[in-house]
């Protein structure tokens, strides 16, 4: 059987990813953060059916030794793990040029070593920085405008050339904003869902001007899915995103409507990225991936806003969140 690593499958879209794979048949091997708890992250909420399916490797993607054990019998990787908090980057950016750029490259030394058939690497929209023509395809140019940005354009140069001094075969799948069930407060999403769920009628927020292309976590997944079955993505950069772009004010008044018409915005600085730093507008362009894939958008950013506020009202899911908090 074809068999699958999924690296950083604990997490957000990670979990979702291999959800998916196993349910279309795959056996998934899934690269788990090493911890003294044994906790899986969100894979331990995960159907018991779809566990079954699942082959736990607890390790760190900084060692080298660790990531090379976890690739052997490996066809294709799928390489999440990375840290991507931007407040958490100001003032730890060591550790994001050891998870993120080294990461990346024992990654891809071990598929060297290892001959693995398709690799594919996330990048992320941050790496354009504010955009300078709308829609951003992939020739739009890279600005670091956080030490999280900057080790991802370093990952993603460096995985070019990979590609080409080795003909390493992979592919780099840049996801627009990805929300839904599962992520984390350190996105805006879940922080405005779970503070009105929580009934909290001071809504504290950061900047509420800039404006993100927000895709549903299931079309994110589908992308990569759809970028793995095709050998047109190889060598390539690819977005997954839906040309729309809505600003975080906007957003806030949607699910303020949604959840509790009775708070209101309370602006909070610590929650406000550095002028500089703030990445004001992303909207991204599709036209690459429908050319070499059968991607398409299925949600709508209505619909998943409904899927999403659903599965944060169920107590299991919200009591894992701290809203009271700022969660960078």
């Amino acid at each position: 059987m074809h068999k699958i690593l999924v690296t950083g499958a604990g997490g957000f879209i990670g979990s979702h990813l291999t959800e998916a794979l196993v349910r279309g048949g795959a056996s998934v091997r899934a690269f788990v953060h090493y911890n003294s708890f044994n906790n899986w992250g969100w894979l331990e909420t995960l159907d018991k059916a779809v566990m079954e399916n699942v082959e736990i490797f607890a390790g760190d993607i900084r060692d080298p030794h660790g990531v090379y054990a976890a690739m052997e019998d490996i066809a294709t990787v799928y390489h999440l793990a990375a840290l991507i908090a931007i407040p958490y980057s100001y003032h730890s950016p060591d550790a994001y040029v050891d998870t993120n750029i080294k990461g990346t490259l024992n990654i891809l030394q071990a598929a060297r070593q290892r001959d693995i058939e398709r690799i594919l690497l996330t990048s992320t929209s941050e790496v354009y920085g504010t955009a300078q023509y709308i829609p951003i395809d992939e020739k739009h140019s890279f600005q670091g405008q956080s030490p999280y940005s900057a080790t991802k354009i370093g990952a993603d140069r460096l995985a070019e050339s990979f590609y080409r001094s080795f003909a390493l075969p992979l592919t780099l799948v840049r996801p627009f904003n990805t929300f839904g069930p599962r992520q984390s407060a350190r996105a805006i999403i879940p922080t405005i869902i779970t503070q009105l769920l929580q009934g909290f009628n001071e809504l504290k927020l950061g900047s509420l001007s800039p404006t993100r292309d927000f895709v549903y976590v299931q079309d994110t997944v589908n992308g990569f899915i759809r970028i793995a079955e095709s050998p047109k993505t190889i060598g390539e950069e690819i977005n997954i995103a839906t040309e729309s772009e809505i600003s975080i004010g906007e957003v806030a008044e949607i699910l303020i409507r949604e959840i509790n018409p009775a708070a209101k915005i309370l602006p909070e600085e610590k929650r406000i990225r550095p002028e500089k730093s703030e990445v004001n507008r992303l909207c991204g362009s599709n036209k690459k991936i429908k050319a070499l894939t059968t991607w398409k958008q299925e949600y709508t950013f209505k619909e998943g806003i409904r899927k999403t506020i659903d599965w944060f009202r169920d107590s299991e899911n919200i009591k894992k969140y701290k809203p009271g908090i700022y969660n960078v």
